[in-house]
């Protein structure tokens, strides 16, 4: 700004990068912006509408904001196509800012100032960041704040070459337009574009120049304008649009993704194994298959085997391998039997199966099962027999009654290891009882006491006649 400032910086310092390209306006832009975003405004329009109109004598003051630690280098081209060095100056020689940081020139308490000189008409104020420092001795003074090259094209162009060296997303630029005259230009007529895109978060490119990232809201000239949106992940969105004066033009597209593939190859030992990915069928083991990148559910089916599931990852360009051993489906189980008293007959669903302690292989299912023992009173029990377990099965067994037929000459009460056992009705008494060693007592008024000590089995039919000795 030499006519445009009464006090005036200028400098940069070495790095830059590819093959930078200029938007119809003539301003230098980055064709494959990273991270790295700049913003630059002066301090009548903080809206950035590109109107604002300074007198000549008025001071003005520009701001400017990264949002990672960065080299900023602020031009301004005038309406005569004279170029200033705003930053770095002879009195702020430190342009680095910090990430998030918006700083505004000439700070407050500054030892200058800047003040419009005109001439009159529309003049640009460019910047510049870089992650690296570059070098712009060959083109301005940062003493004096003269550049040695005239118009917004040259300045644009010749940055291009300085930047070449540094990586595309590793520098940004940005630019805002304002007006030098006595009365303020009629604002030019502008429409709106809104900008949004499925999923959100795209990269939005207006002419060739980044603007910001979807949901996006911008005011543009009157025209045509080429759009342009990336995503990571997904296919570059190119639209022409057409802008009209006070009106809003709404761009949604649905961004497709970029399909890349890899290759899965499925065996299976036995082989011949049905292959289902994600759900459908796509042949038997061995098989091939070209397949999306990402992750995908595989399962093995075959007959007589346990189905097999895995979860795989499959990388573009690259083979993925899964060759798992199949398990054969257990249908049998095992059926144990104990019983107290060992040596039990054992019946399995009506047939004999041996004696206990009895191990025996079984279909599995339901089953029953009984454990006779002479002498003893049968155990009964349905039981499950599991695939691939051992159901047991105890059986406590409980000795059989034995059956005491008793006649005698007179009716007589009958007792059995001291407990009373019951009456003869007609000379006769049937009981069943707990096998075993017994004392036998029958009694009668009158008669003599009988007494016998008698072995009754277990299941056994024991039949006593007792004829009693009338007490002379």
């Amino acid at each position: 700004m030499r006519r445009w400032l009464s006090l005036l910086l200028w400098s940069l310092a070495g790095a830059a990068m590819a093959q930078a390209t200029i938007s119809p306006q003539g301003i230098i832009v980055n064709p494959t912006p990273g991270d790295l975003t700049v913003t630059v405004w002066v301090d009548k329009d903080p809206g950035r509408s590109g109107n604002a109109v300074y007198k000549i004598g008025e001071p003005i003051r520009i701001g400017v904001e990264v949002n990672r630690d960065a080299y900023v280098y602020l031009f301004n081209v005038n309406a005569d196509g004279s170029v200033d060095l705003i930053l770095p100056n002879a009195y702020d020689r430190n342009n680095r800012l910090r990430a998030g940081e918006a700083r505004t020139y000439p700070p407050k308490g500054a030892r200058y100032e800047f003040t419009i000189t005109g001439p009159e008409g529309e003049n640009y104020v460019l910047a510049l960041a870089s992650l690296r420092p570059l070098s712009l001795g060959e083109i301005a003074d940062v003493k004096s704040g003269r550049v040695n090259l005239r118009g917004l094209r040259n300045l644009s162009q010749t940055l291009s070459i300085i930047v070449r060296p540094v990586p595309n997303r590793e520098w940004a630029t940005d630019a805002i337009r304002y007006y030098v005259g006595r009365r303020a230009p009629p604002p030019p007529a502008t429409g709106t574009l809104a900008v949004e895109s499925s999923p959100g978060g795209a990269k939005v490119f207006i002419d060739g120049a980044y603007r910001g990232r979807t949901p996006l809201v911008l005011e543009l000239r009157p025209g045509m304008h080429d759009v342009e949106l990336r995503l990571e992940g997904y296919e570059p969105y190119r639209a022409r649009v057409q802008v009209r004066a006070g009106q809003t033009t709404r761009l949604s597209p649905r961004l497709v993704r970029t399909v890349r593939t890899g290759t899965l190859f499925v065996d299976s030992s036995p082989q011949g194994a049905q292959v289902y990915v994600d759900g459908d069928p796509v042949g038997r083991t061995p098989v091939q298959l070209a397949l999306d990148e990402g992750t995908h559910d595989v399962e093995l089916r075959l007959e007589g085997y346990e189905p097999y599931r895995a979860r795989v990852q499959v990388r573009a360009g690259q083979t993925t391998r899964l060759s798992p051993r199949l398990v054969a489906v257990v249908r049998t189980g095992t059926l144990e039997v104990t019983s107290t008293p060992d040596g039990a007959e054992v019946y399995v669903d009506g047939v004999y199966r041996g004696r206990t302690r009895l191990l025996m292989e079984l279909d599995a299912g339901m089953h029953d099962v009984e454990v006779r023992m002479d002498g003893y009173t049968s155990y009964r029990a349905r039981v499950r027999v599991d695939p691939g377990a051992t159901t047991r099965v105890y059986a406590r067994l409980t000795a059989a009654k034995a059956t005491l037929d008793i006649s005698v000459n007179v009716d007589a009460q009958v007792f059995l290891d001291g407990y009373f056992l019951g009456k003869t009705k007609n000379g006769r008494l049937v009981a069943k009882v707990s096998p075993g060693n017994r004392e036998l007592v029958v009694l009668a008024p009158g008669y003599h006491v009988y007494v016998e000590t008698v072995r009754l089995d277990p299941g056994g039919y024991h039949k006593f006649v007792v004829r009693l000795q009338r007490i002379r």
